[in-house]
């Protein structure tokens, strides 16, 4: 009998386990179910805007600007130093000068060497690094807080003191030849510049960054020395400090470091020598031929707007929708519903006059065509129509909440800041941010979509097998093709051509 028992009760077990395995079985296809997935998403509340505290400001007697951000959380500190000359500064004989000449900055100064910058700067933990942007070049050093005296005078004789010394330039010049022997192969990397020497045109921004092989043997440590005097200059430029460093003890080291550095008086920014490109009057299609290629690198874009343009929220609000980082239309249509790529994306890129707006992806060479035109559909489409509700509060829920992100290290505050000064916008710029772009409608967005993005007078580059899909881009405008090898001994043979000028 209690044997019985037993065994009713091991099945009434057993049948109450199966019953309990069956309903978490079932909840989990119901909740887990791809239809049902999609048709109910979870419940996102609206993004709360993150606040940034203001920085302090002040200008040395030099013209200097000093950026102070205080950060007292870790015991780090950052400082960035931000020259307003980048490559549009560049001399029309020698893209690429801007680069090379804040490349070789670290490399050797009057009091110190290049080993002695490297070995002071892994003795105190720290980073050193520069970089070359169109409108600016950087000078960026990270420390440990109590290495701040360090800092600050390492930094003001790396910028103030280079000696640009002829071994040191000579190695960073065969890097950077080296560098573009590569990228000169990697059809992605010949796409991007090719499309921006085309709808460049006629600008400072119309080279690559980096120069071309010919121009980069031409530069002498002197045209360096040239450059830097011309554009290193302390009234056209802010030092950012960010960490655990007073307001008070910051700047009394900037005065102590760099409150003697003597410039010219009359330094201007180099926007002064920027014009606007002329807007395109039809659709240009130039092709890059690289027969062995088995994938086309695709580029579609208009002229956009600098970046202290009133529409820039608008458009970035646009540029979402189209192809920002997260659902967009260019990755829905050309990834999710045909499958004729891994990525597809579009960026509003702007510059301190004028920008551009450019989408882009890559296909497999007999999809070209194909890719192409979808990715035009989305352009109309977005040109055509007015945004859904849904798609904007969506577009602007990612603006606002993904800003709390990209200002979550010191040298990321560091860089908005002194970017901001340079731009000539507000320093409560990006506070003001959610509620500029919360209060963007449908309309509004849609106008400034319509006064920018034009699908019928656009550039269009593709890298790839020209053979392949030649003769089927004829319906899509003027179509020139050059060769690989051909574009990489004549980059000039890639400049626009209006519709007056012929073909």
């Amino acid at each position: 009998m209690g044997a019985t028992r037993q065994r009713r009760g091991a099945q009434t077990a057993k049948r109450q386990g199966s019953s309990a395995w069956f309903s978490l079985a079932w909840w989990l296809v119901l909740f887990l179910a791809p239809g049902v997935a999609r048709e109910y998403p979870p419940a996102v509340p609206t993004p709360q805007p993150a606040r940034l505290p203001l920085p302090v400001v002040r200008s040395l007697s030099n013209g200097l600007r000093v950026v102070v951000i205080e950060r007292r959380s870790l015991p780090l500190l950052t400082l960035r130093l931000v020259f307003e000359a980048g490559a549009a500064a560049d001399p029309k004989d020698l893209p690429g000068l801007a680069s090379l000449t804040t490349a070789v900055l670290p490399e050797g100064t009057l009091r110190r060497d290049a080993h002695a910058i490297a070995t002071e700067v892994d003795a105190a933990g720290g980073m050193l690094d520069t970089a070359t942007d169109w409108d600016k070049s950087v000078l960026v050093l990270s420390v440990p807080s109590h290495y701040a005296e360090l800092a600050f005078d390492l930094l003001a004789d790396i910028a103030i003191h280079p000696v640009f010394a002829p071994a040191e330039v000579e190695r960073q010049r065969q890097q950077t030849l080296s560098a573009l022997e590569v990228v000169r192969a990697d059809p992605a990397y010949v796409a991007d510049n090719v499309f921006r020497q085309v709808i460049f045109s006629g600008t400072p921004y119309g080279h690559p960054s980096d120069g071309y092989p010919e121009a980069v043997r031409r530069m002498t440590p002197q045209d360096l020395r040239r450059f830097h005097a011309a554009h290193y200059q302390p009234a056209a430029a802010v030092l950012a400090v960010v960490g655990d460093i007073a307001a008070e003890e910051a700047f009394q080291r900037a005065e102590r470091f760099f409150g003697n550095w003597e410039g010219k008086s009359d330094a201007s920014p180099q926007d002064a020598r920027v014009q606007s490109p002329r807007p395109f009057v039809d659709r240009q299609v130039l092709v890059v031929d690289k027969p062995d290629a088995v994938q086309t690198e695709i580029r579609i874009g208009n002229l956009s707007v600098g970046r202290d343009n009133p529409d820039y929220e608008a458009l970035s609000l646009a540029n979402q929708i189209l192809g920002g980082p997260a659902a967009n239309r260019l990755f829905r249509a050309l990834r999710t519903q045909r499958g004729l790529t891994y990525g597809a994306s579009s960026e509003l890129i702007t510059h301190r006059e004028t920008g551009v707006w450019m989408a882009k992806t890559s296909t497999r060479t007999p999809e070209t065509v194909k890719a192409v035109r979808l990715a035009l559909d989305q352009m109309t489409l977005l040109y055509d129509h007015a945004l859904s509700e849904d798609e904007l509060q969506s577009a602007q829920s990612y603006l606002i909440g993904h800003r709390a992100v990209e200002f979550e290290t010191p040298e990321a505050r560091a860089g908005e800041s002194s970017n901001l000064i340079l731009q000539g916008l507000p320093l409560e710029y990006w506070n003001e941010f959610p509620q500029k772009v919360r209060g963007l409608g449908g309309d509004e967005v849609w106008r400034a979509t319509r006064r920018y993005l034009d699908p019928e007078a656009n550039v269009i580059v593709l890298v790839g097998n020209a053979a392949a899909f030649k003769k089927d881009l004829k319906k899509l405008g003027r179509v020139r093709v050059i060769s690989l090898q051909e574009l990489n001994l004549n980059p000039c043979r890639i400049e626009r051509r209006d519709a007056a000028e012929g073909n």
